[in-house]
């Protein structure tokens, strides 16, 4: 089968690849027809993780079963399914908590596995013609017959919509609160979106991209452009000087100012002074607990200088961590087939998987226009 392989720092080719095959009876084969390009496949494709050279990306996967073996019940060959992100196993101390981000078997000694991803196990990505899916029963998410028509809902199902709206549940986003989001990607841009499903009254979407703050400003976010000024000054300006109820921290360790410096901490101590007293911050930004690349010696071991004291004396709170993609997916897509949400809007590139090298060089750029790429292999 034809796939996406990584060879290097910005070295990715469409290749042929040998088809993967039922491994064990829980498995499920699905012949992949929509597969994301994730804003965190390009710190592997920048050279800024230890994924090993040879491995398929791509963990944003949707299509139709096309085998299954001998010991999945519920999943049926022709099914269209989307597969969380997270490989859970369903059984172990934290899968059986909802915690399907840190399955505790699928990757024996590190909690949580993953499709295409640095240290998330052996498992190839879906930016393939199919994709292996261990304990199929328990990680196909089926969809409903209108999939053909909201197929480009639906695969934001896999991480980057349960991810942003991950970040609002972290932050805890009740109705009527203000929210200010660092961070208008894919993952900011679905976290502006929950936090509006979920009710707060006032959005508020920092970042410097132009065609960025534009979506933003479309589904109802207040756009700040942090190079025009302090992004926590205009949230104190906008919340009558005591900073927003909660906010979301959707950009992580390779945070940079205007000049493109790279600073981990400063969207976390940003976001501590733009949160008011007694809020909360929900962080699903990547960090990492090492970076060889790091722009010095703590941000390469993993660590950031973080603001404790103001943190602590605000009486802040925080949560972290990967989403827990099955303990939204059913949801969410319940809102797609009821007509209430369409994640769809932040699709700016519909492409055939053998243009992924091209389209992961624009969206590693952040070429105008270039928000989120689906790949239809």
């Amino acid at each position: 089968m034809k796939a996406l392989v990584y060879h290097g720092p910005r070295q990715v080719n469409v290749e042929e690849v040998p088809d993967p095959r039922i491994e064990r009876p829980t498995d499920v084969l699905v012949k992949v027809t929509s597969t994301n390009i994730c804003g965190s496949d390009l710190h592997m494709y920048e050279g800024r993780t230890d994924v090993e050279r040879g491995k398929v990306l791509g963990h944003e996967n949707l299509g139709e079963v096309v085998e299954v073996g001998a010991a999945v019940d519920r999943v049926k060959v022709g099914d269209r399914v989307c597969l969380p992100f997270n490989i859970g196993c369903g059984f172990c101390k934290n899968c059986e908590r909802g915690f399907t981000g840190f399955c505790l078997s699928m990757n024996p000694g590190f909690a949580g596995a993953a499709y295409g991803y640095a240290s998330m196990g052996p498992y190839n990505g879906g930016q393939a013609e199919y994709l292996r899916v261990p304990y199929g029963d328990f990680n196909c998410l089926r969809l409903p017959p209108d999939v053909a028509e909201k197929e480009n809902d639906y695969v934001m199902l896999s991480d980057i919509w349960p991810t942003g709206y991950h970040a609002t549940v972290l932050a805890d986003v009740q109705p009527g609160e203000s929210v200010v989001v660092y961070g208008a990607g894919p993952v900011g841009l679905m976290a502006a979106y929950s936090a509006t499903l979920r009710g707060a009254s006032k959005v508020i979407l920092v970042d410097r991209r132009p065609d960025r703050l534009a979506l933003g400003e479309k589904i109802g976010a207040i756009p700040i452009d942090d190079s025009q000024g302090s992004a926590v000054e205009q949230v104190l300006d906008l919340t009558g000087g005591e900073g927003a109820d909660k906010g979301c921290e959707c950009v992580g360790w390779q945070a940079h100012d205007p000049t493109g410096d790279e600073h981990p901490n400063m969207t976390m101590n940003d976001l501590v002074k733009a949160v008011r007293a007694t809020g909360a911050i929900g962080v699903v930004g990547v960090f990492v607990p090492q970076d060889p690349g790091g722009p010095d010696t703590m941000a390469q071991q993993g660590r950031v200088a973080f603001d404790l004291g103001a943190f602590f004396q605000k009486g802040l709170r925080m949560g972290s961590g990967q989403a827990n993609v099955k303990a939204y997916n059913r949801q969410l897509r319940d809102l797609i087939a009821a007509g209430r949400a369409t994640p769809s809007f932040l699709v700016s590139h519909e492409l055939p998987l053998t243009d992924a090298p091209q389209a992961y060089a624009h969206f590693d750029a952040r070429d105008d226009g270039w928000t989120k790429v689906v790949l239809k292999p």
